[in-house]
């Protein structure tokens, strides 16, 4: 068992599932020869074949729609975006065709595609490369959303993405490729989806987070404990399909709830899981549910980006209000 990054296990992931399955493509801009933007597909060129691992056009709608009508033509396309700020041209080809293939073919055909794309802030990056927008992916029906906190989770959530037999838009959190490092087994196991993970057990505050905002909502809860605050840490991991039930049992156990992303506020993925635990847990809730995000504007250029970022002192100060309510 070897200890790598975040972008080390992605690279291991697709090796495996390339190796393991003659129907894996792997496909973007810059993929092959470059090995990718931040190098998540290097050495698959040679190892795999200019027939496997696919240096396309900058044309990101061209890649989603390559992938559907690869994806229905029986291979499972693993799309490369290089950052979310480029992926809203592929919307068309996901919400029109990938989503509803299996619906508009009764079952006869699925269309298990894979599409990757770095997500979030945090590495300085210029317009257009900082983007966290996943809830407009959660919104469409059909389609799975995935965001891997940690290399362990990124290996065996995206051999789980690949496998699946329908579309999957699998965001990897730019700040975390090469932040931390955890030890990974190349054992091809993949992890479940469709559930949350708790991270770090608590009592009195349930902290739900998911990508880069997993490793702010720990920080917190470790600087909270000093404090006498035993906060739960949840990663969601799979938003779409969301694991309420795991969500629901911590809020039942604490009675507070901390819910963390650094998208914008308003219309934020946290929105639909604070409604889920008003709608499903409200009699478990002893304080009103906190939401801290990023702020209803551009993620700014590198100068007020830790400005406009969630962190851990805004983090712990949500959950002692919350601790504090009467």
């Amino acid at each position: 068992m070897a200890e790598m990054t975040l972008v080390r296990a992605v690279n291991l992931a697709l090796a495996r599932a390339l190796s393991e399955d003659e129907r894996v493509v792997v496909l973007g801009q810059d993929v092959a020869v470059n090995g990718g933007v931040f190098r998540a597909t290097e050495g698959l060129l040679q190892r795999f074949g200019p027939e496997r691992v696919l240096d396309t056009p900058l044309a990101e709608t061209l890649i989603a729609g390559l992938a559907v009508g690869m994806a229905a033509e029986g291979l499972r396309p693993v799309a490369e975006i290089q950052f979310m700020g480029f992926i809203y041209s592929t919307i068309d080809q996901l919400v029109n065709h990938a989503s509803r293939m299996r619906n508009r073919t009764r079952g006869r055909l699925s269309c298990p595609l894979v599409i990757r794309a770095p997500m979030g802030a945090g590495v300085r990056a210029p317009e257009h490369h900082s983007e966290s927008t996943e809830a407009m992916f959660a919104h469409i029906p059909g389609i799975r959303v995935v965001i891997p906190s940690s290399p362990a989770r990124a290996y065996g959530l995206l051999l789980a993405a690949i496998r699946d037999p329908d579309p999957v838009v699998f965001l990897e959190p730019t700040r975390l490729y090469r932040a931390i490092k955890e030890e990974v087994s190349d054992d091809g196991e993949a992890m479940a989806l469709d559930r949350c993970f708790v991270l770090h057990e608590g009592a009195d505050v349930t902290v739900v987070a998911w990508g880069a905002m997993v490793h702010e909502a720990l920080s917190a809860a470790e600087a909270l404990s000093e404090e006498g605050i035993s906060a739960e840490v949840i990663d969601v991991a799979t938003l779409k399909p969301l694991d309420e039930a795991t969500i629901l049992a911590s809020v039942e156990k604490t009675g507070r709830m901390v819910v963390v992303h650094e998208a914008a506020l308003t219309g934020g993925f946290g929105a639909e899981i604070a409604a889920r635990v008003a709608e499903r847990g409200l009699l478990s809730l002893q304080a009103p549910i906190a939401r801290v995000t990023g702020f209803d504007t551009v993620v700014p250029l590198p100068r007020l980006e830790a400005v406009y970022l969630p962190n851990a002192a805004r983090i712990g100060e949500a959950a002692r209000q919350a601790v504090a309510f009467a």
